[in-house]
């Protein structure tokens, strides 16, 4: 039995009555989906998608977090809509803004990645007014300053027609987060499914859990001792200090050693302390926590990984600015001893030789099995892949990640697609994958999936056991190395999970009383309190503030965005923003004006700000400017001094970007509406000497730097000369190529048209 729509090509999509029933709730109200890994999420999208283009008709917007993820998707919808495949398309970084734009205006359904629609909100190319579905996929990502955020934002701002879809398999398993999720999104209903629930059950698949329990080598345990002592040594100190309760290795993961970090940057920035104490605790704590994680990367993954370890901190130990823990590390003795019996091992982990024995066993049984086995560290991937390549029958393949890491390359997503092809054709049979695998990828279902060492998260455990049993009976093996952190990585992981349920069974339970006490749909209630802004007289007239190229992307502009501020890119030669013809903004965080006063930058920076525009202002936002860095609190003071009363620019200080912005969004406001000042291009100079401004009037010309402005004078003698040059005229001037000569004869030639 298949689906019947008129925009659904017949025969695609099977009926399943769990689906249709979701897919029916979610189009009265902005609902999140959350039903296990396998069992059709997009297959709802698209029911949800298809009726509200039948009945309400608009753009549809799908979101995904990754670009194969996006393809994956279009792939998908062009395979069973009838819908003309030209008004289905996809937006990634790679098409140009110009291309994007076009496409918006001529399109049904957009499938994007949320960052290039971030972009593209703040470009001003897009406007979600006409989207009439927005489908978050991967729904739980949208927390914090997550791009989904920003996006719903905009869609509560600018949509006449709103709907929002969330889907995920895993939400997480705290309440909490999952209502932070809804309030994010906009959503009012949420739609829950189990595998045990009635209409699911007879689409899913058994899938048997094995976890094998390892025994670390005797050959281990004396390098494992000498670790521990240092580690001890750092921990007692530590304790001494008050940083930590107690010194016991035992009752010391990596959560604690990490919670002094935070703790010694609060009290850095709160200055309760002396410097010179909390900067010690803060080199002990860095020593703890790498020794701790060199001891559990040969508990769980093994000789080569350990290594691979403590060859990157001896370089980073040599390396002119190193940190300082990694040359306390590699100058303690027990470390050095540990080392050198490390050297001498000639055996490794254990777990090796169990993947091969495993995958082995699977295609003894299943010859055309198809296998992933999952490991968290590059390192120990080349290992299974190396040992897997050994076996008879098997044809493994690693399957990383794009980003490059220390002296290895990553994996591009062409390169990733194509291993992924070839593993569908059986070319290689098995993959040995980091976490890129686990969600995002248009990977076939498996026969078996091995976890080299579990992991804490539920939603990842949940996302690696997905990969199997979708379309038949899977198997998922756990490897666990005894009294290490993979017994602890695997309880947390196993507890969080039940967590989850339980509390999504307790808020479809909290969903229904709702329903039945309120007689329609759940409402979660979000109330938020207003502010000041918010009973101010609405501006009619569109505030605009230009924004340099490198500033583009900063959180910032976001914020501007989201203020109602159109922001306009360019590349500006002074300054990080322009608010109006006398006012520009140059923007430093404090480790960057700390940065620029070391390297010398500042006060050229602050020389090219004044001279550019009659009202400069220097913007640095952040706190903690005296402890940032170990510089002489005098030379600080000085420069600020300096910067005001030699330059005579104003500084402001501010938080964050959130305060950043506001500041920025005000005075704009200020001064494009009750001085009535445009915002130029180039800003107000000061009074200046006839050369400079003969110099500053070239300068605007394309692609002319002041070194080229001198030579175009020095060569014309007069700015009528240049604008009465030919292109070969200005060809003949060291540094003026052929495009740049036409573009200023062009410049100076064509009629002026206001846009």
């Amino acid at each position: 039995m298949y689906i019947e729509h008129e925009l659904i090509k017949p025969k695609t999509i099977e009926y399943r009555e769990y689906q249709t029933a979701i897919a029916t709730s979610a189009l009265k109200s902005s609902t999140l989906v959350v039903i296990p890994t396998g069992l059709g999420k997009t297959v709802i999208a698209l029911l949800v998608m298809v009726e509200r283009i039948k009945k309400i008709g608009g753009k549809i917007l799908f979101l995904a977090p990754t670009k194969p993820l996006v393809l994956q998707h279009v792939s998908f919808l062009k395979e069973h809509l009838t819908i003309d495949e030209n008004k289905i398309v996809q937006f990634t970084g790679e098409l140009s803004p110009k291309k994007r734009e076009n496409l918006w205006e001529n399109s049904t359904i957009v499938v994007s990645t949320p960052q290039v629609i971030e972009n593209d909100i703040i470009s001003g190319r897009v406007d979600l007014s006409d989207v009439s579905l927005i489908i978050f996929d991967e729904a739980h990502r949208a927390v914090g300053e997550y791009s989904y955020v920003f996006v719903a934002e905009m869609y509560k701002k600018q949509g006449r027609n709103r709907l929002v879809l969330g889907i995920t398999a895993s939400p997480g398993s705290d309440t909490e987060k999952i209502l932070e999720v809804c309030k994010n999104l906009d959503i009012e209903n949420i739609e829950i499914r189990t595998s045990y629930d009635r209409d699911v059950k007879p689409y899913v698949h058994n899938v048997e859990i094995v976890w094998k329990r390892i025994d670390l080598p005797d050959e281990f345990e004396k390098i494992i001792e000498l670790l521990k002592e240092a580690l001890a040594e750092r921990l007692k100190e530590l304790k001494e200090s008050g940083a930590i309760d107690s010194a016991s290795i035992s009752r010391i993961n990596r959560r604690k050693l990490l919670e002094i970090q935070t703790k010694v940057q609060s009290a850095i920035k709160e200055g309760v302390e002396r410097k010179d104490r909390l900067f010690k605790l803060a080199v002990l704590q860095n020593e703890a926590l790498k020794i701790y994680h060199a001891i559990e990367l040969l508990q769980t993954q093994g000789v080569k990984a350990t290594k691979s370890y403590f060859h990157r901190m001896r370089r980073e130990a040599d390396s002119k600015g190193g940190s300082k823990a990694s040359r306390r590390i590699m100058q303690d003795s027990r470390i050095l001893d540990a080392l050198a019996r490390l050297n001498a091992l000639d055996i490794d982990h254990p777990k090796i030789e169990h993947v091969a024995n495993v995958v082995k066993e699977q295609f003894q049984k299943k010859p055309d099995s198809r296998v992933i086995v999952f490991t968290h560290y590059r390192d120990t991937s080349s290992q299974v892949e190396e040992a897997l390549g050994k076996c008879d029958g098997i044809k493994p393949r690693r399957f990383i990640g794009q980003a490059t890491r220390k002296e290895e390359k990553g994996m591009s997503q062409k390169e990733q697609a194509e291993v992924i092809r070839k593993f569908k054709e059986g070319i290689y049979n098995t993959l040995i994958a980091t976490s890129v695998a686990e969600e995002g990828i248009d990977i076939p279902s498996t026969d078996m999936v091995v976890f080299y060492e579990p992991i804490p998260s539920e939603i990842r455990t949940i996302q690696r056991r997905g990969r199997t049993a979708r379309k038949m009976p899977g198997k998922v093996v756990i490897l666990i190395t005894k009294n290490t952190p993979d017994e602890g990585y695997y309880w947390a992981s196993l507890r969080k999970e039940k967590r989850m349920r339980r509390e999504l069974e307790n808020l479809r339970k909290e969903i229904k009383r709702r329903i039945e006490r309120e007689g329609g749909t759940w409402n979660h209630s979000f109330p938020e309190q207003k502010k000041l802004t918010d009973f101010q007289e609405n501006e009619k007239k569109e505030t605009k503030i230009i924004v340099d190229n490198r500033e583009y992307r900063s959180k910032v502009v976001r914020e501007l965005t989201d203020l109602g501020v159109k922001v306009e890119p360019r590349q500006l030669a002074v300054g990080d923003y322009v608010l109006s013809s006398r006012i520009g903004v140059e923007r430093k965080s404090v480790d960057d004006f700390l940065e620029s006063m070391i390297n010398g930058k500042l006060f050229r920076q602050m020389i090219e700000l004044r001279d550019a525009f009659a009202r400069p202002l220097l913007i640095i936002e952040g706190d903690d400017i005296f402890t940032r860095r170990n510089i002489n609190h005098s030379a600080i003071l000085g420069s600020l001094v300096s910067i005001i009363i030699d330059y005579g620019i104003p500084i402001l200080t501010t938080r964050d970007y959130r305060e950043t912005a506001r500041i920025l969004s005000l005075t704009a406001k200020r001064e494009q509406k009750s001085e009535r000042k445009e915002v130029a291009i180039r800003g107000e100079k000061r009074a200046m000497l006839p050369h400079e401004r003969q110099q500053f009037i070239v300068e605007g010309l394309p692609n002319i730097s002041s070194t080229l402005a001198k030579r175009l004078l020095k060569h014309f003698k007069t700015i009528r000369n240049i604008a009465n040059a030919s292109e070969e005229d200005l060809f003949q001037v060291p540094g003026i190529g052929k495009i740049t000569a036409k573009e200023i004869v062009e410049i100076f030639t064509k009629p002026y048209l206001e846009k």
